[in-house]
């Protein structure tokens, strides 16, 4: 939202009254748009040593995530029901960190007390360099960000060891993943993924996100609550505690989350979700861990506005609230549905004193549909490029009828990362790995007529010659194999680290589809890139640390219809066209600088981004439709450089601030071709890079009360490659308190 001058004021006068407020017990989050009800819980509050059950993650010198026993011990600090010790600097925006790399993130400390409704992307927005917008106030119908001039589907994300984007389209999705109840820690790696990450789009960098343990004590946790537009979240988690002597201890959980769109018109969301995590752990850093969630989700599309649009209706320009005969914008015939199943089963093993296997098998399953409504002729339109005759269904209004146009689609992955680390001697390390995952794709749309009366859209498909009437019918399969090895040299006493690592990624890809005329009926598409990564870090001091590193990423061609051709009953061709795309490649400088101390934290470092074959999506209609479509476009090359930083005290008189910041010179390095010409782009401002960026974080918590406030600045954006359009600057802040 923007903010005014008298919206920050009372911001401000809202955070400075928390001193004066005497209140009941802290507990969790209230809702951005309202207020949190109730939440109780049955924790433990003893002090104790315990393991971190396999997804404790600690960061080698590659940046690699590989499995290991994080001890934790708690003194003369306590550990509330929902995490919070107030142990991360800046109110838990800036977690102790090691990588040779950029990297930031966020622990309980800060989750705990945002919305129930955020999700892992929203949770990073104040991280340094980190840009994120949303298309519904609370964060639940989309992940949209910017890093470092690249969008969220050129960043990796991993959950609990696994690649858990849309393998093709790349898109997060991660409201549908875990509830931020259970989320234990959100990491974002900044223009470099790690080396053994399971990934083949992150030329931006990495997001990296655990789930909470089990509890070593049976309980029970519950979250209420509410606020505008009849939002309302109820959450319910249930710990078994050490079952026993078996090692074995887990939870499950269920939520419930619904709201209206408001002002942005009719509908709203509704969504059912099942989180559960079992651990076993015996021996010496042996564990292995269970991670499964359900994700039951429907809402109302949001209707993409043109400039001129926006203008004339702003946020109200949305679907209609009334049905009307041959009225293809009616809300209920546009409604997006994702659903999802998802398996992990991170294992790690000490084989030996000097060796250590980690083995993490996963399962997802991601599947519709989406809907939109659509006017077809009634007669003479087109199946494929083939014209057919009286469809006799439906109610015709001016020779077309209105249809639900349905995307069923289906998608299913099964994958498994394996990795081994060997310590050859006291101070040197190889690691090694693969990763296998194969995904398969379905996509038959068809369209169901819609009465004069509003009934029917659910009914039988219409079908021509027997056959589904359908503008396209997809097959698709992925397989994709990497390798990777890498050694870690330490030196001066364990002050200086040199790490070498190279990767090579096979991605191998196939589409058919079966529409009739469609050509070519059958694309493929395989690549075999090469990744090779360096860095170095010197302890100048136990608290201060410089690194420099050089590193490699890919990114295959983004989406389905990059491979087929998309159809339409209304054009006898095709409406979108395959394209001959190549992988999106970069290469990636830094040098950095951290200070990790009592009292306060610092980092800082500069970067330098090439990309060749840069892809940047253009989304629309299908014409005469209400459905969209991606299509990824080559710009060419594009370089990014700047510097970034962020600073986080620790908690003092109960407050503790927090501040971030990046300037980005983000350039466009060829003219682009058109098919028929070129633009002039070169030495254009890339589009969606802003200059500066920057957050102020300010968090209060005295045991009893608290209340966070936080306040972002985005400069002008480019929307266009001449630089002819742009967004303005804008401000943002969100506030919240118990």
């Amino acid at each position: 939202m923007r903010l005014s001058l008298r919206q920050l004021s009372v911001s401000c006068v809202a955070l400075t009254g928390l001193l004066a407020t005497s209140a009941h017990a802290q507990s969790a989050p209230a809702s951005s748009s309202g207020s949190q009800i109730k939440k109780v819980s049955k924790p433990s509050a003893q002090a104790r040593k315990k393991s971190s059950s396999g997804n404790g993650l600690s960061s080698s010198v590659l940046g690699q995530y590989t499995g290991g026993t994080e001890e934790i011990s708690v003194t003369s600090h306590s550990v509330s029901s929902n995490g919070v010790t107030n142990r991360t600097p800046g109110g838990g925006l800036m977690p102790h960190q090691t990588a040779p790399r950029s990297q930031s993130g966020v622990t309980r400390d800060f989750i705990a007390k945002q919305a129930p409704s955020s999700n892992i992307t929203s949770l990073v927005a104040d991280l340094p360099g980190v840009t994120v917008t949303s298309q519904d106030p609370f964060g639940m119908t989309g992940d949209h960000l910017q890093v470092r001039g690249l969008n969220e589907t050129q960043m990796g994300y991993l959950f609990e060891g696994a690649p858990l984007a849309d393998p093709i389209n790349y898109a997060p999705y991660t409201s549908t993943l875990v509830d931020s109840e259970n989320l234990g820690s959100v990491t974002v790696s900044q223009g470099a993924p790690d080396l053994n990450a399971p990934f083949y789009n992150a030329v931006g960098g990495q997001i990296t996100a655990t789930a909470l343990n089990p509890s070593h004590r049976a309980g029970g946790f519950v979250d209420l609550g509410g606020g505008s537009y009849s939002y309302n979240k109820e959450f319910i988690r249930l710990d078994t505690g050490d079952i026993g002597n078996s090692g074995v201890r887990g939870y499950v959980s269920f939520s419930h989350t619904g709201y209206d769109n408001g002002a942005r018109g009719p509908g709203g969301l509704l969504r059912y979700h099942v989180d559960s995590k079992f651990v076993k752990e015996w021996g010496d850093g042996n564990s292995i861990s269970a991670i499964f969630s359900y994700n039951k989700q429907s809402a109302t599309s949001w209707r993409s506005p043109t400039k001129a649009q926006w203008d004339q209706y702003g946020v109200g320009f949305s679907y209609d609230k009334h049905f009307a005969p041959g009225e293809s914008t009616y809300y209920k015939l546009n409604q997006q549905n994702l659903n999802q199943q998802l398996v992990v089963l991170p294992m790690h093993f000490t084989l030996a004193d000097n060796l250590h296997l980690h083995v993490s098998p996963y399962y997802v399953h991601q599947f519709g549909p989406s809907l939109g409504g659509e006017n077809i002729p009634a007669s003479g339109g087109y199946f494929g490029t083939q014209q057919y005759g009286d469809l006799n269904v439906g109610t015709p209004v001016n020779g077309s009828i209105l249809t639900s146009s349905r995307d069923p689609w289906n998608q299913k992955t099964g994958g498994v990362n394996v990795s081994a680390d060997w310590r050859l001697s006291k101070s040197n390390t190889l690691s090694f790995g693969w990763w296998y995952a194969y995904t398969t794709h379905e996509e038959l749309s068809d369209f169901r007529p819609v009465y004069a009366d509003g009934s029917g859209w659910s009914g039988d498909v219409i079908r021509v010659g027997g056959k589904i009437l359908t503008g396209y019918d997809l097959n698709f399969m992925q397989q994709v194999n990497t390798l990777f090895i890498a050694d870690t040299q330490k030196l001066l006493n364990d002050k200086l680290t040199l790490s070498a690592g190279f990767r090579v990624a096979m991605v191998s890809r196939q589409g058919t589809n079966l529409v009739p005329g469609a050509d070519p009926y059958k694309m493929q598409g395989n690549y075999f890139e090469p990744l090779p990564q360096f860095s170095a870090s010197y302890m100048i001091t136990p608290k201060d640390q410089i690194y420099i590193n050089g590193t490699t990423s890919f990114r295959a061609p983004e989406s389905v219809e990059a491979y087929s051709q998309i159809f339409d009953p209304n054009s006898a061709h095709a409406t979108m066209q395959p394209q001959s795309l190549k992988p999106e490649y970069s290469i990636s400088e830094e040098i950095g600088y951290r200070h990790q101390g009592k009292f306060y934290n610092f980092s800082m470092s500069l970067f330098n981004i090439n990309l060749t074959n840069h892809q940047v999506t253009s989304t629309g209609y299908i014409p005469n439709t209400n459905m969209m479509v991606a299509s990824p476009i080559n710009i060419g090359g594009q370089t990014s450089r700047g510097v970034q930083a962020e600073f986080g005290l620790a908690r003092w008189h109960h407050f503790s601030p927090y501040l971030s910041g990046q300037f980005l010179h983000s350039t466009f390095d060829n003219n682009f071709n058109t098919g028929s010409g070129y633009l002039p782009t070169a030495g254009k401002i890339a589009v969606q890079a802003p200059k500066f960026t920057g957050a102020i974080g300010l968090s209060y918590d005295d045991g009893r009360f608290f209340g966070n406030f936080d306040l972002r600045y985005v400069d002008t954006q480019y929307t266009t490659f001449m630089n002819d359009e742009k967004m303005p600057a804008y401000v943002t802040s969100t506030r919240k308190s118990h």
